[in-house]
């Protein structure tokens, strides 16, 4: 049955008294416009109005970006998030599952970052713990990568499934990701695409209504969401980010969801690789129990609190083991070839990606058709390598998008050939760029030298990217 929650009741004067109508008559999208727009606040049914009129396609374009940048200068109080999330959430079909998977139905989200992969890896391993994960998730959105390009970067494999095909997913495999259709959540469909080209994607209450409305359609007991701060990041600073992951705690109790928000560093690209092809292989040496540190912490944290927080673990720590001993022992690979398998992927390349070596393995993915590497322009320690001019310049090489539906290049991508923390001597190479097209331009390579940041410290262990975790009250807790 799909998640549902009531939010707190408005007053009857913030409903409708700044236009001086009554609550229930309906207002036209640029009298709503701009009420938003001078600061006022919406009601329930302007919020509901303004969401029917982006389904039905009576708001145009221009409208909608302009209620989007109203909303991104103004912000919306904690009741207009709530309804703003649900209006979303009711523009199309709610998923129903079976009563009994209630407390087993989780799941994940990030904010976006570069080189995060670690949806493609959670969602097995959390199966392979015996949940449910019903994964609905996006594209990339600016300079960060999409989950579902990397996926569709495996030949064969959909993320569109009917909700009839990702109960037989669930049942069969434990888990799937999938896309929003238009019976899902089409409403933020639009508004999603909308907000990548109209510069309102770090408003606090668009990421949370986004997000939440499209967990809420999956029926979900728990969710954690991984907000993410730093130099890469839609919020770099801290304190931004900890006011997001609030106010998705706050409206996932007024969802009635168990919501947790883990507070994570990007400043440095998580893990080693960046760009589609490359990091759906990195995703698979993670679930051979081995991969880059920071991400075989993130999966183990983030799906450790998962299970604790929906009363399948006992502890943080319960929960943890149960991630990595999924990760040692083959069972999360063994889901992850189950689910390619079941979302389109010919079952001899599944069964070939998940049982080959690296070597094999990048022989049957697409990849771009050359490599160039950058050295090291000095002796130094690499204090750490800047995931935003990284991810900026292999967004203008192809493996991003700068309008909704642009075609991308899935091998475009980069390799960390180095640790932060590392030393270096000059002259080291410590990046390789695939390319599908010319070389790299002057202005491109000296952007990706800049993003390595050298120092005179001694070695050292890099930290974990994981800051905090905040919890929902502990009532909540089954």
């Amino acid at each position: 049955m799909a998640a549902s929650g009531t939010p707190p009741p408005s007053t009857p004067e913030a409903a409708g008294a700044l236009s001086g109508k009554e609550s229930g008559e309906p207002k036209q999208l640029p009298e709503l416009i701009r009420m938003k727009r001078d600061g006022g606040r919406l009601s329930e049914a302007d919020i509901r109005g303004f969401v029917q009129a982006v389904v039905d396609g009576s708001a145009q374009d221009t409208q909608i970006g302009a209620m989007l940048m109203a909303i991104r200068l103004q912000g919306m109080d904690l009741e207009e998030t709530s309804a703003l999330t649900q209006a979303l959430a009711k523009s199309g079909q709610q998923l129903e599952w079976p009563e009994a998977w209630h407390q087993q139905l989780v799941d994940k989200h990030s904010t976006g970052g570069v080189g995060d992969k670690v949806s493609l890896v959670l969602a097995p391993a959390l199966a392979a713990c015996g949940c449910k994960v019903p994964m609905i998730s996006g594209r990339g959105l600016g300079h960060t990568g999409g989950t579902l390009d990397k996926l569709e970067s495996i030949p064969g494999f959909s993320v569109i499934q009917s909700p009839q095909q990702m109960l037989l997913l669930l049942e069969q495999v434990g888990c799937c990701i999938v896309g929003q259709s238009e019976k899902l959540v089409p409403a933020d469909g639009i508004l999603y695409a909308a907000r990548d080209v109209t510069a309102t994607v770090d408003s606090v209450s668009l990421i949370t209504a986004s997000i939440l409305s499209k967990k809420a359609v999956e029926g979900l007991s728990t969710l954690v969401v991984d907000v993410k701060f730093g130099g890469a990041a839609v919020f770099p600073d801290q304190e931004q980010a900890r006011e997001l992951a609030k106010t998705l705690v706050n409206v996932g109790v007024s969802l009635g969801l168990r919501v947790a928000a883990a507070l994570t560093t990007m400043d440095n690209p998580l893990g080693r690789t960046v760009g589609h092809v490359l990091e759906v292989e990195e995703a698979l040496l993670c679930l051979d129990g081995a991969g880059p540190p920071d991400l075989r912490d993130m999966v183990i944290r983030l799906g450790g609190a998962l299970l604790w927080l929906s009363g399948q673990a006992e502890t943080q720590d319960q929960g943890d083991a149960r991630v990595a001993a999924a990760l040692d022992d083959g069972s999360a690979l063994g889901r992850f070839q189950r689910m390619l398998a079941a979302q389109g992927v010919d079952p001899g390349l599944a069964r070939a990606l998940c049982s080959g070596s690296p070597t094999q393995r990048r022989q049957l993915l697409p990849h771009a058709r050359k490599q160039e590497e950058l050295l090291a322009p000095s002796d130094g320690t690499v204090e750490r390598v800047q995931a935003l001019p990284l991810a900026l310049v292999l967004h203008e090489l192809g493996a991003g998008r700068s309008r909704a539906g642009q075609h991308i290049l899935p091998g475009v991508g980069a390799e960390l050939l180095v640790n932060v923390g590392q030393r270096l001597r000059c002259g080291t190479p410590w990046l390789r760029v695939h390319l599908d097209g010319p070389s790299l331009s002057g202005p491109q390579r000296r952007a990706l030298q800049g993003a390595l940041v050298l120092s005179d410290r001694a070695p050292f262990a890099a930290p974990s990217p994981f800051a905090e975790l905040l919890l929902p009250p502990t009532t909540s807790r089954p």
